[in-house]
């Protein structure tokens, strides 16, 4: 696509989310709301619309090659990230549920589930892609080096000696000859049989016009017969039951559309690179140029507002000191008896300030005591009493900037000069020249200031008075600093450095590389009936889709983007429980391969025996988050995490020590900061193993993962079977297999394609077509995921405080009607026990 498409595409995100603000900004103090549903709608249509100006804006980044269009889309975009999960964390809090449904607003809105996919930024890897490829060769060196690595893939290869292999030969030789002859004896049959048929029927000669009408038959027959298979596929492509034939080759279109992007991302690192050589050489040319000039005027109005002052005051001002602005107060479009009289009055207070401080100081502390329990009380009230209310968000403003910086420069900009999008000169000079006029204005301050000093000598004859007194506050100040510094963690490593460190690691198998997995990868379809069955009490299972979703939001976004690590809902531990199977260690794969982050095993049977007693697990845990910190984003797995909350060790693991980390994690998460890019991912399959108080402290945020749904089924089967080289166009019903794998996971079913479609099989399927009876034979081999499991997982959710939470406010909050119903119930059936008493 052209420039031309690429930047409608972002003025057509640009109106939207100006529209969104305006709806956002309308009103600043909204009334409460009390009532849920209505609520829940609104956060979710502003949720949904975000998404879909998130896909416009990460398309627009990724391919506009304009590098100051650039900065002003990576704002707003990282702006609208940050938006979409505030959202989610105030639907979250309402509903207290992880999971949300929002069918019934993509139709009335039109919409597909694709368009409320969250996409992944590319710029996450573009940006770092060399950083990565190094990393990459140093992990692999390491390996080698450690011999925990090969070079290259070991072929087995049998040796074989002269002997063997001249047996082989002949044996081959032999049975060529033997299948030749067996065809000329065939064939010497053959004839003998066609001889004595001849001489029964008694030697008619064969009737030409019978044996074409029969030949004309068998033909036609067989040439309607494709003529209509063909038919019959064709009609089903079109309708979309079945893919093309050359689904899984790519189409030329396909690949040249590819070529374009990898070729206008070359573009766009050249614009940039030419944009940042041009950031110095305009600033150097600006200040050779217009430095004098401007350096001239500014001494000029200085001067002006010294005599200008002294003629209404009678006599020189006091010049502004830096922390204050400097001359930049003298140039705030103010008089000179506005500008001294603001200044006497700092003065004023800054004295008042000191002498009140004392006195306020003990009246506030027994106020705030009196008073925290008092706001407590209101609070609670307030939140009965008024209901919802939305917090205050950390990205609008930073959209609103983004939004007017588009108006101001780019909505009606006229580009018809710049067919190749290079940098625009006039908007880097402006840039430019507000950095050249504050620098020579810092200069020039420094010389006015020495010029009014020996004008107040020369004329008044004053000399200067240093104000000790705030120096002396300054000092106090500095000292009450001293008592409250916070405590920080002792670093048992100072001497390493973080290259030593992060080999060693690799070496002791606690840093690995992450498999190349990509989110995509992870296939599941969307729920179309989640909103109806919430709407008539009943609470749905979570499909895949749902699932990749949360990976992303609470993932991949936050690890992503450094800025919205910091200002975004912090999540620092996420923990993933479901089955065997059904995906949880690919999740945490493609953590790391969508963001480039470090992945650091800490699953108990990986640390067991490693770094023993106590020293050595604060060694352990300094060495890994100190690399983790340092070379961030980083994700900490830890592996059937439940081992660590374990209500009661079994026998066979207690020389593992399971428990090694639990009094380490909670202290572990207090360190982590919002600057740190450091993500804990627990996986469990037994997550009731563990003590459920500690466990839910560790991991606040808990997805759980159930089994495939009919149609994740459905499409990680026909995904499943390209992936292994099966064909689709002579495949078993792609829905008998759906329905027949029902309470199999993801990992059976990939496990059964896998093993039916070997290489042999593959070249065999254009004269014997796949089947689902072989399918359904490798799956009937293994043990699904049975109710009474599946039961037991809802079970451990609902004692989750998130759970817990659910539940009641469906028992109080959102159903008054039934529990008022039950009340009026049994106050019948207590009349009516009273009245036959009687």
């Amino acid at each position: 696509m052209s420039h031309v498409t690429y930047n409608k595409m972002w003025a057509e995100a640009q109106e939207g989310l100006n529209n969104l603000l305006q709806t956002e900004t309308e009103d600043k103090s909204p009334k409460p709301l009390k009532d849920h549903p209505i609520v829940f709608q609104m956060l979710a249509t502003f949720y949904v619309k975000y998404v879909q100006i998130f896909h416009n804006l990460e398309t627009a980044y990724d391919q506009i090659v304009h590098p100051q269009k650039r900065l002003v889309i990576r704002q707003v975009l990282e702006g609208v990230m940050g938006r979409i999960l505030e959202l989610k964390n105030e639907m979250v809090e309402l509903e207290n549920s992880e999971f949300h449904y929002f069918d019934d607003i993509l139709q009335d809105q039109k919409l597909c589930p694709e368009h409320i996919e969250i996409p992944i930024p590319r710029y996450f890897i573009k940006e770092k892609l060399k950083v990565l490829k190094e990393r990459e060769k140093i992990l692999a060196q390491i390996l080698v080096n450690a011999g925990l690595q090969d070079i290259e893939p070991k072929k087995h290869i049998k040796v074989m000696t002269f002997e063997e292999a001249i047996r082989i030969i002949q044996i081959s030789e032999r049975a060529r000859q033997g299948r030749i002859r067996a065809e000329f004896m065939k064939q010497i049959y053959l004839e003998e049989k066609r001889e004595r048929q001849a001489r029964l029927h008694g030697g008619k000669s064969p009737n030409l016009d019978a044996s074409a009408v029969c030949i004309q038959k068998v033909w036609r027959g067989y040439i309607q017969m494709k003529r209509t298979e063909k038919i019959r596929e064709e009609e089903m492509i079109f309708l979309g039951m079945n893919p093309p034939p050359h689904f899984p080759r790519i189409s030329a279109s396909l690949m040249q559309a590819q070529r374009v992007e990898a070729m206008r991302c070359e573009v766009q690192e050249k614009h940039k690179e030419e944009y940042k050589k041009a950031l110095v050489a305009i600033k150097n040319r600006l200040r050779e140029m217009e430095g004098p000039d401007i350096k001239e005027s500014l001494q000029e109005q200085i001067r002006q507002w010294f005599i200008e002052c002294r003629h209404i005051t009678g006599k020189f001002p006091d010049y502004p000191d830096e922390e204050d602005g400097g001359s930049i107060v003298i140039f705030s479009q103010k008089t000179p008896e506005q500008v001294a009289a603001e200044l006497a009055a700092k003065e004023e207070e800054l004295q008042k300030k000191s002498k009140d401080k004392g006195k306020k100081g003990k009246k506030e502390k027994e106020k705030k005591k009196k008073g925290k329990e008092k706001e407590k009380q209101e609070k609670k009230d307030n939140e009965e009493k008024e209901g919802w209310k939305m917090a205050p968000s950390n990205f609008l403003p930073i959209m609103e900037e983004g939004n007017n910086w588009y108006k101001d420069v780019w909505q009606h900009r006229e580009e018809g000069w710049n067919f190749h999008q290079e940098y625009d000169p006039e908007l880097v000079k402006e840039e430019k020249r507000k950095e050249v006029k504050e620098e020579i204005r810092v200069q020039v301050d420094e010389l006015m200031r020495q010029e009014l000093k020996n004008l107040k000598l020369a004329v008044d004859r004053e000399k200067d008075k240093k104000k000790r007194s705030g120096k002396k506050k300054k000092k106090k100040g500095t000292k009450g600093g001293k008592k409250k510094k916070s405590k920080k963690e002792k670093d048992l490593t100072p001497d390493r450095t973080i290259d030593s460190l992060y080999k060693e690691l690799v070496e002791g198998g606690l840093l690995i590389k992450p498999k190349t997995v990509k989110l995509s990868d992870y296939v599941g379809e969307y729920s179309y009936l989640g909103t109806t069955l919430r709407q008539v009490d009943i609470e749905p299972m979570p499909s895949l889709a749902d699932v990749r979703q949360l990976i992303a939001l609470y993932g991949i976004l936050p690890l992503g983007s450094q800025a919205l690590h910091e200002k975004s809902p912090l999540v620092k531990a996420l923990l993933l429980a479901g089955p065997a199977g059904v995906g949880k260690k690919m999740l945490v794969h493609a953590l790391c391969t969508e963001t480039g982050a470090n992945l650091f095993n800490l699953s108990a049977s990986n640390i067991a025996g490693k770094y023993p007693g106590k020293s050595g697990l604060q060694m352990l845990l300094n060495m890994v988050f100190k690399v983790a910190k340092q070379l961030q984003p980083s994700v900490v797995w830890i592996g059937d995490t439940e081992k660590t909350f374990y209500k009661k060790v079994p026998k066979a693991e207690k020389e593992m020590e399971p428990k090694r980390l639990k009094k380490n994690l909670p202290r572990i998460l207090k360190s982590l900061k919002a600057e740190d890019r450091v993500l804990i991912v627990g996986t469990t399959t037994r997550p009731f193993d563990a003590d459920l108080r500690p466990f839910c402290k560790v991991y606040k945020k808990i997805i759980l993962i159930p089994r495939p749904d009919y149609a994740s089924r459905f499409a990680l089967w026909k995904h499943i079977i390209l992936q292994n080289g099966g064909s689709l166009s002579k495949s078993p019903t792609i829905s008998c297999l759906a329905k027949m794998s029902d309470g199999f996971t993801q990992g059976h079913i990939i496990y059964a394609a896998q093993t039916i479609l070997s290489e042999r099989r593959i070249r065999q399927l254009n004269r014997k077509p796949l089947t689902a009876v072989e399918l359904m034979g490798a799956l009937a081999r293994q043990d699904p995921v049975y109710k009474e499991e599946e039961d037991m997982f809802k079970a451990w959710y609902a004692k989750t405080p998130l759970g817990k939470a659910r539940a009641k406010a469906l028992m109080e909050g959102e159903e008054p009607g039934k529990a008022k119903g039950k009340g009026k119930d049994k106050g019948k059936k207590k009349g009516e026990k009273k009245g036959k008493k009687k």
